[in-house]
């Protein structure tokens, strides 16, 4: 209970990619879930995991604007599609081989997240609502091209 209440303290501060990254932490700590659950044969729990899985990636993926992210969120989305489909698969098969390869992908991009988190300027991908408040109503500083030319980001939601 302790734990839950520093968690919630923790992410009740957080910025929108310290958030988005509190996601893939946990989606990563739920693949190790159920890839413990497939060592200990414990079908119920490895439903659990992978279902909380599924609900995270889903979640990512519905959040996604591809009208304003273009190619970089229609990606995105590919990806949570991918593992979504991959989760499945290693489940099915109690693949514990499958669960690390699908923890190794969810662990690189929640690294470029990383960056995203320690930087206000690339903060600006994140969807409207993953943004703090502060976030939300900072002025939004034109992108350059490299000729100088300014143009508007894409990513603002």
């Amino acid at each position: 209970m302790r734990d839950e209440s520093y968690q919630q303290q923790a992410l009740a501060g957080a910025t929108g990619g310290e958030l988005v990254v509190a996601l893939y932490d946990a989606a990563i700590r739920f693949l190790y879930r159920a890839m413990q659950c497939v060592e200990e044969h414990d079908v119920r729990g490895r439903r659990i995991a992978v279902k909380k899985v599924v609900d995270i990636l889903m979640y990512l993926q519905a959040r996604l604007r591809p009208d304003v992210g273009g190619s970089v969120a229609a990606s995105l989305s590919d990806f949570y599609a991918a593992m979504f489909t991959m989760t499945l698969e290693a489940s099915q098969l109690e693949s514990r081989e499958l669960f690390e390869e699908v923890i190794a992908c969810v662990r690189n991009v929640r690294d470029a997240w990383v960056i995203v988190a320690r930087d206000p300027e690339a903060g600006r991908v994140l969807p409207r609502e993953l943004r703090t408040r502060e976030e939300r109503f900072a002025p939004v500083a034109a992108a350059r091209t490299n000729d100088g030319e300014a143009i508007g980001s894409r990513w603002l939601a």
